[in-house]
């Protein structure tokens, strides 16, 4: 009905894995909320599709019995059980889990519009007034309360609310408004995907392939398989390097599925199944105001991504179970003013601090020492080794508890 006005504690805006996360939380603490997100699902979503490890930990935390039974069992979801890194046509590092040792796989695959679809499925409409199709079109915030005008078929909608969650990714609404949405093309990477059938030599162990050309230092191509002889493939190339040498990312990826020597042959009988789509991805490696007064921020739009793989689902994921633990306790106290949120930028950004160190050090090499430094690493055992070995502390990691200081 035209003119509605609802009125909450918490607005969530943006229900892909972040907001979703956040608001499957609330919910498991039994707070009321609203979420809105302009799509209806299930919609399609541009990314890689890889599920990693993080995602497995908040979704144990949320349902231990979850990822066993309704994850694990559903072929939508594709166990990857090892990775592998293409140095050149005839050169290449596998990496495998053992899978008599561990019940996880390292990774699984799965289309966003599935996956998402998926968790917000699980949303309790008890506590969550799930409004999908409404577009947030202004945001204002007077004294306390913010009021936030939405539009959807049924017409206009009013939320008053004391405190919103911004998760609506890297072109956030509430970024917008914030005037939070600043671009560094260091600390950020242009990438595109597109779905492909056919693709010969796919892993049988599904491993999940990148490719890294050696004329492109920070650049890489992926081949993730999605099933039914499906794969995901895409590049990305941080921004600073597409803007210095004038780089087409659509014209750069055609060239090294057509022409590449390491990885063209495969695509010969491929067939694609949509155009490239690109996007931006915003890096963790340059840290973002994620909190004030009566707004907190997730995921894309607190800038997550890790910078060393361009995984966005499971820090996002983990930032929604942190910022419901923050919002768990503002809403005890009926505060929701920035002193009440003090640590959450550290909980959020903690767990991406090895990413983050890695990247800034990858920047400081030159290109053709990066280049001799992979090449020597894909040339010997002790990456495998070390691979096995933190494949092991990271699987256990998914079954452990999130702890959250605050």
């Amino acid at each position: 009905m035209a003119g509605r006005v609802i009125e909450t504690n918490i607005l969530i805006i943006g229900a892909g894995p972040a907001g979703a996360t956040t608001s499957l939380f609330l919910c498991k603490q039994k707070i009321e909320h609203v979420i809105v997100d302009a799509a209806l699902f299930p919609r399609d979503k541009i990314c890689g599709d890889a599920i990693d490890l993080k995602v497995i930990r908040v979704l144990n935390q949320l349902d231990p019995t979850l990822v066993q039974n309704e994850i694990l069992s559903n072929d939508q979801f594709v166990k990857s059980w090892g990775a592998s890194v293409i140095i050149s046509k005839n050169k290449r590092l596998d990496f495998d889990i053992n899978r008599t040792t561990h019940t996880l796989p390292f990774f699984l695959v799965c289309r966003r519009a599935y996956f998402d679809h998926f968790l917000v499925s699980k949303i309790d409409k008890t506590f969550a007034n799930f409004l999908q199709g409404t577009q947030v079109k202004n945001l204002e915030k007077h004294q306390n309360k913010w009021t936030i005008t939405a539009k959807n078929n049924s017409g206009e909608i009013k939320i008053i609310a004391d405190m919103i969650v911004g998760a609506d990714g890297d072109h956030s609404a509430v970024l917008r408004h914030l005037g939070e949405r600043k671009i560094d093309r260091k600390h950020y990477a242009g990438a595109l995907r597109q779905y492909w059938k056919g693709i010969s030599n796919l892993d049988p162990q599904n491993r999940m392939e990148v490719y890294l050309p050696k004329s492109l230092p920070l650049a890489y191509l992926w081949i993730f398989p999605v099933g039914n002889g499906d794969a995901n493939v895409g590049c990305g190339l941080v921004s600073d390097i597409i803007s210095k040498k004038s780089i087409d990312l659509k014209k750069l990826f055609q060239q090294l599925i057509k022409e590449d020597p390491a990885i063209a042959h495969r695509f010969a009988n491929a067939t694609p199944l949509e155009k490239p789509i690109g996007w931006g991805l915003p890096f963790a490696s340059q840290p973002r105001k994620v909190y004030g007064d009566g707004y907190l921020l997730v995921g894309d739009a607190a800038a997550l991504i890790s910078p060393t793989t361009g995984e966005g689902i499971g820090p996002g994921m983990m930032s929604g179970f942190i910022a419901s633990e923050f919002l768990a306790r503002a809403v005890l106290h009926n505060n929701f003013e920035s002193g009440m949120f003090t640590h959450y930028d550290r909980e959020i950004y903690k767990r991406l601090k090895s990413d983050v160190r890695k990247y800034n050090l990858l920047r400081k090499i030159s290109p053709r020492l990066y280049n001799a430094f992979i090449n020597i690493w894909a040339s010997t055992g002790v990456s495998a080794y070390y691979f096995k070995r933190s494949a092991a502390k990271w699987i256990k990691t998914a079954t452990t508890k999130i702890d959250v200081e605050m």
